[in-house]
């Protein structure tokens, strides 16, 4: 049998599977336009994202960088998506999937001289009070590498997580998410219309995905793996990488960022979405860590401390 016939009777067996018509279908190839790069990528539709606000011309520096970030976390999504719903997950293949993670996010975290060295300080500064009140904390997809990465208690804000646990409802415990303190004055339950809109938006969805992840994180599913797995080096290292890269690292590239702009004159501005952002974002108040049980005590205590 020549390749030409054996291609022809795959095609066949794949299209009787599906009960097709081969021939149907290689008749529409007759007819059908060669792909062209612009037609697969969409290069049109993405190229006509960009909606200034403005007249300032590095507010398309501002916006095309989150835009940017966005397909990154959707990448993100995609890998742990993966190791979530794979029946046997082998050190090997996790370990895999988490250096793709990380590859992403050193890739976030080294753009950020993007936005840092790359926007004039006067223009951001009069083009970000149009964004008001608009936020970063209202990244769903990031809210959702955050769920999808450990165990719902480690992103309870830290004034809170003695009196949270697995079994309390995620309704209650989402109230108490770190990033809560963001857009919610926790004397009064106020919360701003920033943070209204967002779990007007998101919430339903969030409870929906929490409920997922809460025993298909990567967190609860490194710590079923069988015990000569979960002591592999190589996976160990991965992790811990993952896990500083996302909480300290790449928080922090953000924070001095923030810093470069906000931090006008030896006081720290207000951010659009209104948050107190020094404390918000620095990794040493909230103390966001994935897979606590990997670090060392001291380690644990120092963290977000000396960067």
């Amino acid at each position: 049998m020549n390749i030409d016939q054996k291609i022809t009777d795959q095609l066949k067996d794949k299209y009787e599977a599906l009960d097709q018509n081969v021939n149907t279908h290689l008749e529409g190839l007759l007819h059908s336009k060669p792909i062209d790069y612009w037609d697969y990528i969409q290069t049109d539709a993405l190229l006509n994202l960009q909606i200034q606000r403005t007249v300032f011309p590095d507010e398309m520096v501002f916006l095309m960088y989150h835009q940017v970030n966005e397909l990154l976390f959707k990448m993100i999504l995609w890998e742990i998506d993966q190791v979530a719903k794979k029946e046997d997950v082998s050190a090997a293949f996790f370990e895999d999937k988490l250096m793709r993670i990380s590859r992403y996010f050193d890739m976030l975290t080294s753009s950020f001289t993007v936005m840092k060295d790359g926007m004039d300080v006067t223009q951001y500064n009069k083009f970000r009070h149009t964004l008001t009140p608009a936020s970063g904390f209202q990244s769903a997809q990031y809210r959702k590498i955050e769920f999808a990465s450990t165990e719902l208690i480690n992103l309870i804000d830290n004034r809170f997580r003695e009196t949270i646990d697995r079994n309390t409802p995620f309704e209650h415990a989402f109230e108490h998410l770190y990033w809560q303190a963001a857009g919610k004055d926790y004397k009064t339950g106020k919360k701003t219309y920033t943070l209204t809109v967002f779990e007007e938006k998101y919430k339903d969805e969030f409870i929906r995905f929490a409920e997922f992840t809460n025993t298909h994180n990567l967190w609860t599913i490194f710590k079923k793996l069988p015990k000569d797995v979960r002591e592999d080096q190589n996976l160990i290292k991965a992790m811990r990488h993952y896990d500083y890269t996302v909480n300290i690292t790449w928080v922090m590239a953000h924070y001095n960022t923030a810093n470069h702009y906000l931090n006008i004159g030896g006081k720290a501005v207000e951010a659009t979405g209104g948050s107190e952002w020094v404390k918000y974002m620095h990794p040493k108040y909230q103390r966001r860590i994935f897979f606590p049980d990997l670090w060392s005590q001291q380690e644990l205590d120092d963290w977000g401390k000396n960067v």
